[in-house]
């Protein structure tokens, strides 16, 4: 019987961790064995698994320092494949899974041999959307987050398709697309062992972009399966939108990301656009340019610059 693992990444957000972890026990499984396995990834409080869980098919690893998204990812998904897994899903700690979303991202990745990815329709939570006073209450619970994606190569950013539209059965097609979100990724075994895993020296932000082309140059593609429903609470870890953490890993890892895949004239436009930033940019948008060409990557400067500004 075919084994899956469910990793996700808890970094001082245990009542998310809590709620996912629930929403996993109405899981459907048929045949297949599901395991999940929790980075606590420095946590400032150490995560501690609810009594109510059945601890036989959960594993849970205590990282003492915050290794980032691809780190705390990475952790999980290297005692997925030393535990045997033939397939793993990343997913967020801030979301809810629906009962049938593993088997139906299971079905279409084994219907072909080239797909080595499916990731599922997301949704925004109920009252958690962007633009909620916009909505008819009705409407609420059924707000795309997310419904396939493709890479802007002009502007360097990945887009999702669909977020903020309301779902009229628009996008219930399965097929190839070019970016799935890191906030659920489900593989096979092979495409890991093959690409590799997320790449360190991102920590937060465009990790999934850079894992997305490398997996496209290997030969894989990528499949949005609409009948696989997740419900995204949305950025609960990183703090919401607008801060200086964005403003850091964003800037900095754009280069990188750019630098290492866009074609050359998006290259010279990013060039440009870092010595605009180094003149006129924020704070932290300036500390991630001299970051990215001093090539401090992975944590960079960012924590001990925060510091002492709060400090």
């Amino acid at each position: 019987m075919k084994k899956i693992a469910v990793v996700t990444v808890n970094f001082n957000t245990a009542d998310d961790t809590t709620t996912f972890l629930n929403s996993l026990k109405y899981v459907k499984i048929s045949d297949f064995i599901l395991e999940t396995i929790i980075v606590d990834n420095g946590s400032k409080e150490v995560f501690k698994l609810p009594e109510n869980l059945i601890k036989d098919n959960i594993t849970l690893i205590r990282s003492e320092i915050n290794t980032g998204f691809s780190g705390g990812n990475n952790i999980g998904i290297k005692e997925a494949l030393k535990r045997g897994a033939d397939y793993v899903l990343i997913v967020n700690n801030d979301t809810i899974v629906d009962q049938d979303m593993i088997a139906n991202l299971l079905k279409v990745l084994e219907s072909k041999p080239e797909i080595g990815v499916t990731t599922p329709k997301i949704y925004f939570a109920k009252g958690h959307e962007f633009h909620k006073d916009k909505y008819k209450k009705e409407d609420l619970g059924k707000v795309f987050w997310f419904a396939g994606g493709y890479t802007d190569w002009d502007n360097v950013q990945s887009i999702h398709r669909g977020v903020d539209e309301i779902d009229h059965g628009q996008y219930d097609e399965i097929e190839p697309i070019d970016f799935a979100s890191g906030c659920c990724m489900f593989f096979k075994r092979e495409v890991l062992e093959k690409v590799g895993m997320f790449d360190d020296r991102y920590f937060l932000y465009y990790e999934d972009a850079d894992l997305n082309e490398r997996i496209k140059h290997a030969g894989y593609k990528i499949y949005y399966v609409p009948p696989a429903i997740l419900v995204h609470i949305n950025a609960a870890s990183s703090g919401g939108a607008g801060n200086v953490l964005q403003d850091y890993f964003i800037t900095r890892n754009k280069m990188l990301f750019g630098m290492t895949y866009a074609p050359l004239r998006t290259k010279i436009a990013l060039i440009r656009e870092s010595l605009r930033l180094l003149r006129n940019g924020r704070p932290f948008q300036k500390l991630g340019i001299q970051d990215y060409y001093l090539r401090r990557l992975n944590k960079g400067t960012f924590f001990e610059k925060r510091e002492k500004l709060t400090s």
